[in-house]
């Protein structure tokens, strides 16, 4: 979807199956509440509501579908048109279990950073995934997806870094299939 295909009132999907319901209309970001299916529908009612208004921004939006059979087709059609190589199952068990780890340790204050791959000066796809803490600052745990490998960096280092656009990640597919 695109913001201008909401309103207030309008009902919509994420890719996880979840329910929402549109609150507000921004400039560039909307305001939904959840409408979890085990609650009493006088929970919905506002404004002002009950349940937490959740901001969706530029990144969450296109990631929002009118019915579950749009998000089924759109998943598809990213599958069969998108250079992302994905994420195997024993590195996901990895990340969580990682992610897990750190959690117990120190509470990471910025997991905005964490929302977004980014692009190495290289070219390389980074997919930041847990933080930890370092010093006076924060290490960032990166999966490299086309690599299979791990890296890190200082937190300042990553943030520097441009957010991958599907430009820069089909590009990067192209430089791996030209190498096989």
């Amino acid at each position: 979807m695109k913001r201008a295909d909401f309103a207030i009132g309008t009902i919509f999907y994420t890719s996880t199956g979840q329910q929402w319901r549109c609150t507000d209309v921004g400039s560039r970001t909307i305001l939904a509440i959840e409408l979890k299916p085990d609650l009493d529908k006088s929970w919905f009612n506002g404004p002002p509501y009950a349940v937490v208004e959740v901001p969706f921004d530029e990144y969450d939006i296109p990631g929002c579908y009118r019915s579950e059979e749009e998000a089924i087709e759109d998943a598809i059609h990213e599958a069969d048109t998108s250079g992302h190589p994905g994420y195997p199952h024993e590195d996901v068990i990895r990340m969580v279990k990682e992610e897990r780890a750190c959690a117990v340790e120190a509470k990471y204050p910025n997991n905005g950073l964490l929302r977004f791959d980014r692009i190495r000066e290289d070219g390389e796809l980074l997919h930041p995934y847990v933080a930890w803490k370092s010093g006076d600052g924060w290490i960032i745990r990166l999966y490299l997806p086309f690599l299979h490998e791990y890296a890190e960096m200082p937190e300042v280092d990553l943030l520097r870094l441009p957010i991958a656009t599907e430009v820069d990640i089909k590009k990067r597919a192209k430089t791996v299939s030209k190498k096989q």
